[in-house]
């Protein structure tokens, strides 16, 4: 059986950091009360004329080295993007002229914060089939663009980053296992962002009426976010017959800590089994989980063999999760 193996990562984040003390002189906050609900520390912020392609292109040549790949070798390039550089072309061709894969085909994937899993999955179909023998996949967010600085309950949130991987195939019995996506477009109210699009173009109104900010009710995706993570990270043991205790290293998407360490009770699973990087990067959306899969596999905790599970929920709303045998 053919399986689509991860080659390489890589992840990269701007080198500007907005702590919490930053954001108590901004907003109504305080140190203590963003610690305490989200986990968060600190975040990385783009400055102005850093769009999301440049941190993809880093994380991406990253992961190129970590594989021993050449652009010139990829065969398909899928960005997953909430905060593309423009709304077209897509960000995964400017990536692709920025890194010379020429002759690598190229698209965007937009599915919020699970938008870096739907996006393998979709990379590890193509390989399967047949179609394509290296993917890269990135994640990248520049969320600082969107983010509205004086809403202090989405703020104190939001940072910028990228991850990546290589894919491409192999035999035997790594690699990815399977992926498991959901969608619920019928709370997609719950976490948006407005404006920009067909239904609320840019206009006077739109920009009164802060339309171009990330809107989220946060109490009801929170509920909502235990449950299906939860859900879909049981599907994914079920699906392939292993039980908790058999996963060496979780890594979840990094939306808020006490909805990880929710995850985690409810699966019996120990938070030294959990990858966590929200205290440095916040929530950057579809790079979350790359970036924590990289700073996992640099920091030696994926070893060969090891069985990593992904998971991330998001607007639309989204969910999913995807098992890899390293």
């Amino acid at each position: 059986m053919v399986r689509t193996r991860i080659l390489g990562t890589g992840s990269f984040a701007p080198e500007k950091v907005l702590t919490n003390h930053h954001l108590e002189k901004m907003v109504d906050t305080s140190d203590e009360w963003i610690r305490d609900r989200t986990g968060i520390l600190e975040r990385h912020i783009a400055e102005n004329g850093v769009a999301t392609s440049d941190l993809a292109v880093e994380a991406g040549r990253m992961a190129l080295d970590a594989s021993g790949t050449l652009p010139e070798d990829l065969d398909l390039i899928l960005v997953a993007t909430v905060t593309p550089d423009t709304i077209f072309p897509a960000t995964a061709c400017i990536v692709q002229h920025k890194l010379g894969a020429k002759k690598a085909v190229a698209f965007d994937i937009s599915a919020a914060c699970s938008g870096f899993i739907f996006a393998l999955a979709n990379a590890d179909a193509f390989i399967r089939s047949g179609t394509y023998k290296r993917v890269l996949v990135v994640g990248a967010e520049t969320l600082s663009k969107i983010t509205d600085w004086t809403d202090r309950n989405t703020c104190v949130l939001f940072g910028d980053g990228a991850g990546a991987v290589v894919l491409g195939p192999a035999e035997g019995d790594r690699g990815i296992l399977s992926t498991h996506l959901h969608t619920d477009g019928s709370m997609g109210d719950l976490l948006c962002m407005p404006g920009g699009g067909s239904l609320h173009p840019a206009s006077q109104w739109s920009l009164e009426n802060r339309l171009h900010y990330i809107k989220m009710r946060g109490n009801e995706t929170f509920k909502i976010a235990v449950r299906a993570l939860e859900d879909v990270v049981m599907e994914a043991l079920e699906h392939n017959g292993l039980k908790p205790e058999d996963i060496d290293l979780l890594v979840p998407h990094q939306a808020n800590l006490r909805i990880i360490q929710a995850t985690a009770k409810r699966l019996d699973m120990p938070m030294d089994k959990v990858v966590v990087t929200i205290d440095r990067y916040g929530n950057t959306s579809a790079a979350s989980v790359p970036m924590a899969l990289d700073a996992a596999v640099r920091d030696g905790r994926i070893k060969d063999g090891s069985m990593v599970l992904m998971e991330a929920f998001g607007g639309g709303l989204s969910w999913a999760s995807a098992l890899v045998r390293w």
